[in-house]
């Protein structure tokens, strides 16, 4: 009992004070920790978000090629159709058949104008998703 009596109070409150402190940051530690797993849950919630984005780009690219496909092979069906009208004009019987088969030439022209201005859209679309 002796030894107890020998510490003096301003010893005590020194060493209080440093326990305080100590607790003090083990509390800040408590609570860093208790907000990780938070944090993490975030993150992989936005990768995921990040993921699905990226997957629809790549899905919208695809959709755009195919279009692209597919606007070439309306022009190479309208080059075909034109060449067969071009082939029956020759051999149209009256004026009114000739002047059939040259509107259905510039009705394929204007389609394949119009393919090509669609393949362009399409191009200048998925080259702006692969830049993103």
């Amino acid at each position: 009992m002796a030894k107890t009596n020998d510490i003096s109070v301003e010893e005590k409150l020194r060493a209080l004070y440093d326990l305080q402190i100590i607790d003090s940051r083990l509390d800040e530690i408590r609570n860093t920790r208790g907000e990780l797993p938070i944090e993490v849950e975030d993150l992989e919630i936005e990768i995921e978000g990040l993921e699905k984005r990226a997957e629809k780009f790549h899905a919208d690219i695809k959709d755009q090629e195919d279009q692209i496909k597919t606007k070439h092979e309306v022009i190479n069906h309208a080059k075909t159709l034109i060449e067969k009208y071009k082939s029956q004009q020759d051999n149209v019987r009256n004026n009114k058949e000739f002047e059939a088969l040259g509107k259905e030439m510039e009705f394929q022209d204007l389609e394949i104008q119009l393919a090509e201005k669609r393949i362009k859209e399409f191009e200048l679309k998925s080259l702006t998703k692969t830049k993103l």
